[in-house]
């Protein structure tokens, strides 16, 4: 048997599951965990981890990572590993409307740098903050997946304009 068809390495089941989240959190996740196959629950960790940070405000603690682990019966450092690599998961509290501007190479060179600064002095903040009325805040990611078009930034909402 390969290595495909197994799951990762999960841990015991945990017990009290139900007390982790909310009822209308832990259907939201469920819908997610029976579109796979049984016992490959932890593919519902990115659909999880979404929830969760939604249903908190925006952002995820440690406390919840370690939630959604027990819940999807996962060892919390696989949790940890996908919220800390995808740049969608907030580890604190960002504004309403969240920039992303893409800071790699590619989009440094052609004038990503520029934006930075402009966005900067509009916002009246510097990178990875909020601003005071919690409006908007401003994050550097590597990568926003669109490389032909750079320099590129993303925002929660388009039809906001800075």
């Amino acid at each position: 048997m390969g290595y495909k068809s197994l799951p990762m390495s999960t841990v015991k089941p945990s017990e009290g599951k139900d007390q982790l989240f909310s009822p209308e959190v832990k259907v939201e996740i469920d819908k997610w965990i029976a579109k796979y196959p049984e016992g490959w629950q932890q593919s519902a960790v990115m659909a999880a981890l979404r929830i969760v940070q939604d249903d908190n405000g925006g952002s995820l603690t440690r406390e919840l990572m370690d939630k959604v682990a027990a819940y999807l019966d996962m060892p919390p450092i696989a949790v940890y590993e996908v919220a800390t690599f995808y740049s969608m998961y907030e580890h604190k509290q960002v504004g309403k409307h969240k920039v992303c501007v893409c800071t790699n190479i590619s989009c440094m060179i052609n004038g990503s740098d520029k934006i930075v600064d402009h966005l900067e002095k509009k916002l009246d903040i510097k990178m990875g903050d909020v601003t005071e009325d919690d409006k908007y805040s401003l994050k550097e990611v590597e990568c926003l997946g669109a490389v032909v078009v750079h320099p590129c930034s993303r925002s929660a909402i388009n039809t906001t304009r800075i």
